[in-house]
């Protein structure tokens, strides 16, 4: 495998020319789902385990959960603050930053409790959402572009399935 399939085990994301309720209501629930898939691929793990990482110079397992933890924070927040506010401009982060800072020594089980509480109340405010509130937008200063809560769900729906890839390709190639 090249680093490209390393890094991207299920392709980079690619945005529908189109999305119906089927496509939202299907990603939904692999963001609700995820949490479980993760906790299925990881409670049986050793320390030693958590430290595979997915590829050279990658992140270990441990650190992929608790980026997930963190990532999906800021999604979260970036969903209630696109929904209360008209069109905010979110603050990006540095995720390479927060992977070293002191709490990613913490077991990634207490990200993944971090993850089930916040998934439950994420999914509840998505499976709420209006067509109007999914055409609502925020802007990403990083990309200079306005993303909408329609397509947010969709990039969060293949960021749960990319690090899940990451976490099985980790226990499978043992780097």
């Amino acid at each position: 495998m090249d680093l490209e399939e390393l890094k991207f085990p299920i392709g980079k994301f690619v945005k529908p020319e189109s999305v119906n309720k089927e496509i939202i209501d299907s990603a939904i629930s692999e963001i609700e789902n995820f949490p479980k898939l993760v906790k299925d691929q990881t409670q049986n793990l050793s320390e030693q385990d958590l430290q595979l990482r997915y590829r050279p110079d990658g992140w270990t397992i441990s650190q992929v959960v608790h980026h997930c933890a963190d990532s999906h924070i800021n999604s979260y927040m970036r969903f209630k603050l696109a929904l209360m506010e008209n069109v905010p401009s979110i603050k990006p982060y540095e995720e390479s930053l927060w992977a070293e800072l002191p709490d990613n020594q913490l077991s990634p089980l207490v990200s993944l409790q971090l993850l089930e509480a916040l998934h439950a109340r994420w999914v509840y405010l998505l499976k709420t959402l209006s067509e109007e509130d999914l055409n609502k937008e925020f802007i990403h200063p990083e990309q200079s572009a306005k993303v909408s809560l329609k397509e947010n769900i969709m990039i969060y729906s293949w960021h749960c399935q990319h690090h899940l890839a990451h976490i099985r390709q980790a226990k499978a190639l043992r780097f």
